[in-house]
């Protein structure tokens, strides 16, 4: 297997870096990499910073390992290789009556990338974080291939579980699906009025899937507004298909200029009918969206973008309010801003989920966009929440540190397991996570 040098970035192309990536089609090829020493794997590269970047150094690209290897219908246990992605999951198993207990934003994230950041969906608040629904994982160490599962390796497992690939190299995994009525969304859409309203409607909610669109250029009375979505699976129904589309080149700097935001805003809140409705959507659509826009990314220009996400606890809803207020009236806001209940499950020590409200809003790659996103960090911190490492691509250690308490449990883990440091990453780095001081 070939080492290529090749310029990548995260998906907010923000941040790049410059290194040796190796593509292994086979678990063989991937032991004889590894005979070599150990090297950060990556997937699609769908975080947003800097979390699968490795400037300077390698990475194992893993992709081609993405085989579905065994299922048992019985238990809803399927065993898949790191590579494969949730959403060629769900399409697969989504008509057989079954769905990954836990989703992403994208499709396109790959098992190993939901383990590593312990990934959470719309049902957080019923089902917990993607590795709670892991029964076990293969990994590669500096000392060989282990296998690791909640129960038995209960320290190993929580130290993986969102510990960002710094235990070692993910080979596959074992998960427990859950049964779905069928592989279409029922969902109701229901407009939003102001802060207040969505924080009730999110607390109200009964529904198996929830989420929030949030109009971040929304300032004053209308605050907050937005329009909650509640899903459940259905089957016998025929969605209406939306074909894909694709950026094909990079948009001009002015297209997510503040007046154009704000229409776009506008239209999409109005899309829906004051008194609300009811669709069916094929499952992609509902849990994917964005996925139906190919390299959408490329709408915020060559320069890229940054994404605040935070979750704050239930009673720091004021200060999570007080935080839109200040992305409201900044004017730097894009179209793309969601607002969730989060519930208390998180399988590892680094896992971001608290119970509580998490808000994420995207900016265009701009000096002032960059200074807010730093002083909405502050406040989330003060507020007692914190940051979400799939997502972040400018925070600071010292911050993170007081964000997640469980930090030297995972520390002395992840020493055990690669006491060389070959694992280390640019956010490893930049946030100095593994560093005891």
């Amino acid at each position: 297997m070939l080492w290529k040098t090749a310029d990548y970035a995260g998906w907010g192309r923000a941040l790049r870096a410059t290194g040796e990536i190796a593509r292994p089609e086979r678990r063989r090829a991937l032991d004889d990499i590894l005979k070599d020493g150990l090297a950060p794997a990556v997937g699609m590269r769908r975080s947003y910073g800097d979390a699968a970047l490795n400037d300077g150094g390698r990475v194992i690209d893993m992709t081609r390992l993405d085989r579905m290897l065994a299922f048992d219908p019985a238990t809803g246990v399927l065993e898949v290789e790191a590579g494969a992605r949730v959403g060629e999951i769900a399409a697969a198993f989504g008509p057989k009556g079954w769905l990954p207990a836990v989703m992403p934003g994208t499709g396109l994230a790959t098992v190993g990338g939901c383990i590593g950041q312990d990934v959470h969906g719309k049902n957080h608040h019923h089902a917990g974080s993607f590795c709670q629904h892991v029964a076990g994982l293969t990994l590669i160490t500096a000392e060989g291939s282990v296998e690791v599962t909640p129960e038995g390796t209960p320290g190993l497992f929580r130290a993986t579980a969102g510990g960002l690939g710094q235990t070692g190299v993910i080979a596959k995994a074992r998960l427990k699906l859950l049964p779905a009525k069928g592989d279409v969304m029922v969902v109701t859409e229901r407009r939003v009025e102001d802060w207040d309203e969505h924080i009730a409607r999110l607390d109200a909610s009964e529904a198996t899937y929830t989420v929030g669109w949030i109009d971040a250029t929304a300032t004053g009375a209308v605050l907050g507004r937005g329009i909650l979505e509640e899903g459940e699976t259905g089957s016998g129904l025929m969605p209406k298909r939306v074909r894909n589309r694709r950026v094909p080149i990079d948009a001009p700097h002015f297209a997510l200029a503040g007046p154009i935001v704000r229409a776009f805003n506008n239209a999409y809140y109005r899309r829906v009918p004051a008194s609300g409705r009811t669709v069916v959507r094929p499952i992609g659509d509902f849990f994917f969206p964005l996925d139906k826009i190919h390299d959408w990314n490329r709408l915020y220009g060559k320069r890229g973008f940054h994404q605040f996400q935070c979750v704050v606890p239930l009673e720091a809803a004021p200060a999570l309010r007080d935080m839109l207020d200040t992305i409201a009236t900044s004017g730097l806001a894009s179209p793309l801003a969601v607002l969730k209940r989060m519930g208390q499950g998180r399988a590892g020590f680094l896992s971001f989920p608290m119970e509580g409200y998490t808000l994420a809003v995207d900016f265009p790659n701009r000096a002032e966009a960059r200074e807010l996103i730093r002083r909405l960090e502050d406040r989330a911190a003060d507020a007692g929440g914190r940051l979400y490492f799939a997502k972040d691509s400018l925070a600071q250690g010292t911050a993170i540190r007081s964000m997640y308490p469980e930090l030297p449990d995972w520390q002395e883990a992840v020493a055990k397991a690669d006491p060389g440091t070959a694992l280390a990453t640019d956010l490893v780095r930049r946030l100095n996570l593994r560093s005891t001081r």
